[in-house]
């Protein structure tokens, strides 16, 4: 479940920071650019995709630890 949080902070920071750089007028169904000032969208996007990357990769450490402990 842990997966799915990290996927979806990464695929809305993503697609909202793509959208933002390429000047895209459309909000689409990004959050971060519905709730937040524009401002904020850039900084908001990539602290999104890197808050995502830390949750994969948190989670993947977690089950290689649990993985190598029950030998």
């Amino acid at each position: 479940m842990i997966e799915l949080l990290g996927i979806l902070l990464l695929v809305q920071g993503g697609g909202g920071l793509i959208n933002r750089l390429l000047d895209g007028g459309d909000r689409s169904w990004f959050v971060q650019l519905h709730l937040l000032p524009p401002g904020m969208h850039i900084v908001a996007s990539a602290l999104m995709v890197a808050a995502g990357v830390g949750v994969l990769f948190a989670e993947r450490a977690r089950k290689q630890r649990r993985g190598s402990g029950s030998d």
